[in-house]
This record gives structure tokens, sequence and C-alpha cells, in this order.
């Protein structure tokens, strides 16, 4: 039985929390989309990070809870590279998470062969060593699922497996085949198993989209995630100013983009999106919302629905998937997995370490937010404590050894020698009294509380 590290989000999979940089431009994956059935090897994770999985929704918000996550990297034997959004210089390293924008799609898995050796996701190894992929009862068992997050673990399932699945834990047992369920999949007959899968159209969709503010969301910064989709979402346009215009997507969380108001710093919004073909969405379908009451000032909430208006065709309905597998379930022998994942290779999804400091009118609080052995990640949290609005911040600290900061969203990060500071985006450099904002990191190194932490406002 393996398991692999439960908070994605920014860091492997799964993108957590708010990434809110500039999307570099879309570059053609090297990994093509499964539009028929490919194999590959997989595994399982607890469930998304916290507060958003990598495709920038809470779980709680997923139109399903059997989720899986998409490779974002394409390194055979290589853990390294770890550069999100993957640019366009580097599309040869691009998986087929294809930086998001895979995101919101259905996934049909069907359950392939045991293996019956070891299948540990060592970088460089085979899977499946000393042992053999073996047929038994439960091949053929099907589940539609959705991608709601993405794997960038430095193991060979998400670098060396090119269409590898990372699958919700709690779905292995939800798996059905001839109208039965397969209630005893995992633990017993699991082993990392092969499944095959492709992408399919939203199951018997009918309804329309969802739309909801991120945290930290406000007038001037007006991030949004769209879900309950027919076929994901490769981009958003928005009404500004009399003229459709392009939103910048947020980082690679696939549904999630910033917008703007239909006015310079407006709260009525007006949006169209297209679909994972780059089709209008329900032919260019518009729709029109507000910033809620509750987000006067900022979103305080993970997520924050709107309710929305619609001006042109109706959504029209996907077709059901067909699941008819031919095989019925029959006693299978037990076996047990030969091998679980080495206390190196496996990972917390918890961690202690924090610090707080405080000076100039606010306070910087850090906290680790998920870990694994070797690195993490962390959100820093600064709160105005003067008694006037911010005009910009400046957090710093010192690492305790030869930590170094892989990546950062929503400030500008310097490091210089052990030394970080982190001054504030456009986007939110205004706080005010006694409000907060907050940017993350992901760490490469031991995870050990951070110094000297301080806070100045202007």
């Amino acid at each position: 039985m393996t398991k692999r590290l439960a908070v994605l989000g920014a860091a492997g999979a799964c993108a957590a929390l708010l990434v809110a940089y500039l999307q570099l431009p879309a570059a053609e994956a090297t990994v093509p989309p499964p539009a028929a059935p490919v194999t590959g090897n997989a595994t399982y994770f607890d469930g998304l990070g916290s507060p958003y999985g990598g495709c920038g929704l809470p779980q709680a918000e997923l139109e399903t809870q059997d989720f899986v996550a998409l490779n974002v990297f394409d390194t055979p034997g290589d853990g390294s590279y770890n550069t999100r959004p993957v640019p366009p210089a580097m599309a040869d390293k691009m998986g087929v998470w294809d930086n998001g924008r895979n995101c919101g799609r259905w996934v049909q898995v069907k359950i392939a062969d045991y293996c019956t050796g070891t299948n540990d996701g060592a970088l460089g190894q085979p899977f499946c060593r000393n042992g053999s992929w073996t047929a038994d009862a439960y091949n053929g068992g099907v589940l539609n699922m959705l991608v709601a997050d993405s794997c960038a673990d430095t193991n060979a399932w998400c670098r060396d497996d090119p269409y590898h699945l990372d699958l919700s834990k709690a779905s292995l047992n939800r798996f059905s085949k001839n109208g039965s369920t397969l209630g005893d999949l995992y633990p017993n007959h699991w082993n990392n198993r092969h499944v095959a899968w492709n992408f399919i159209p939203a199951p018997a969709y009918s309804g329309d989209i969802q739309i909801g503010f991120l945290s930290g969301a406000q007038r001037w910064w007006p991030a949004i995630a769209v879900s309950r989709l027919p076929n994901g979402i490769h981009g958003v346009e928005y009404y500004a100013d009399g003229a459709w215009r392009a939103a910048q997507p947020n980082g690679d969380m696939g549904q999630s983009f910033v917008i703007g108001g239909t006015t310079s710093g407006g709260t009525q919004f007006r949006i169209r999106a297209r679909d994972a073909a780059d089709a209008p969405l329900f032919g260019g379908r518009e729709y029109s919302f507000a910033l809620p009451d509750t987000c006067s000032a900022q979103c305080g909430q993970a997520y924050t629905k709107a309710t929305y208006t619609t001006t042109g065709a109706s959504p029209s309905v996907s077709p059901s998937v067909s699941v008819s597998p031919s095989v019925s379930v029959s006693p299978s022998r037990s076996v047990s997995p030969s091998a679980s994942r080495s206390p190196s290779a496996s990972a917390s999804v918890s961690a202690s370490v924090s610090a707080s400091g405080s000076a100039g009118g606010c306070t910087a609080t850090v906290a680790v937010t998920g870990s694994w052995n070797d690195g993490y990640q962390a959100e820093v949290t600064v709160r105005n404590t003067g008694g006037t609005a911010s005009t910009g911040w400046t957090t710093a600290f010192t690492f305790p050894g030869t930590q170094r900061i892989a990546s950062s969203w929503n400030a500008v990060t310097t490091q210089t020698g052990t030394r970080v500071t982190a001054t504030n985006q456009p986007y939110n450099a205004v706080i005010p009294p006694a409000g907060t904002t907050s940017w993350g990191m992901v760490v490469t190194g031991q995870n050990q509380p951070l110094t000297a932490v301080t806070c100045t406002l202007r």
C-alpha cells in the first residue's frame, strides 16, 4: 500500500494556496491528453490541500468527491525540475496537467492489472519489480472521476509515468462492475495497480456553471473560480470599459482567473468562457454578477459563491457515459502489497513550524501548511495593526540553514544568502486597519523554524 502527499497544491500537486502571478503563454504539452484509453500506474492521496486543490477550488465545492490528480511534469528520472507554470521554452517537461488546462474535466477510470511485486515509485527503478502485472477479478471496475488536483512529487509515478493517475483514497472502494460496488479493492487488492483512463464529457451534465470568489478577492483583485463545467475550461474573458479582455490565469490553478469589473475598480462583473476544446462555452453565454456584500473589503472565506444572471444560449446537455463492464466479480486471493514506500519518500501533511514578528504597524505570522522529506509549503499572514490603511508592506525573515525559496505567490520575493524579503504585489498593497493579506512560498530544504521575522507597512 502506498500513500502519496495529500497537500498537493503548490508543491506537488496540487496548488493549494492562491497563486496570482502572470501566467506564461500557453505551450503545447508533449504528453497528449488521452481521448482513447491509456494505461498508467495509479496511486492514492487523502484529499485536497487547504484551502484549495491544484485547480483552485476547496474540496467541498467539487461536484463530486471522486477526484484525481494529474502529473504536472514529464521528467523521467529527474525530480529536481519544479518551475510552475511550465514556460513555453520548457514544454518538453510538461505533463498531462498542461499547466492546469485539463482542470475541471472528467475522466473514466478502469481498474487494470495488479502488481505482484514491488511498485514503490522509486526514481530510475522499474515499476512492479520482482513481480508481474496480473489480471484478477477486479479488472474492469469503473468509476467516473473529476480532475481537481496536480501531482508534482519527486517520485517515479509523478515523473517517469506520463499517464500516472493519483486517485482520491476514499474513491478506491467505490469502483463498480456489473452493477456491483467493489467495496474491498483497497487495501488488500491494491498495490498501486495499473488503470486505463481517458477524458470524457461530464456525465449526464445538466444545469450551468458555478462561480465563486476566492480568499482575498476584492474590487482591485477579483479572483474567481469557475466550476461545474461540461468539458473543462481553457479561458475566461471579462467585459471592461466597453471591450472583452482576456482574464489572467491564477498561476496554474486551471479553474481560477483574475478578472476585472465592467468599470475600473467596479464591483459588477461580466464574463464568458471557453471550454477544453477552446470552444465558446454554451455558444458564448455571458454571466453577470457582483462582488458579494460579505466581500466589501475583501473575501475572508476560502470560497464565496456568486449569484449570476445570464444572456445568450441556454446550456446544452452533454451525453452521459455508459459503463458496462462485461466480467462479473469473483473471489480473488488476497495479496498484501509486498513493499511500502520507504520513510525517506513519505510525506507529512502537518507541521508545527511557525514564526511571527512585528514592527512598523503590522505583524507577520508564518504557518507551515504542508511538508515532505525535502521541503515544505508555508503561508505568511500580514496583519495591519495600525490605524490607517497601508499603501504597501514588506516582510522579512532568516532561514536557519541552506533552505531556498523554490516558488512564491502574492508577493515579490528576493533571497540573499539566508535572508528573505517579500514585498506586496500591486493588487494586495492596501490592507485596511485590522485587515490581513497573505502570501505563500514553497521551500526546498529542512522544515525548521524561521528567525528574525519582521513586518513593516508603508
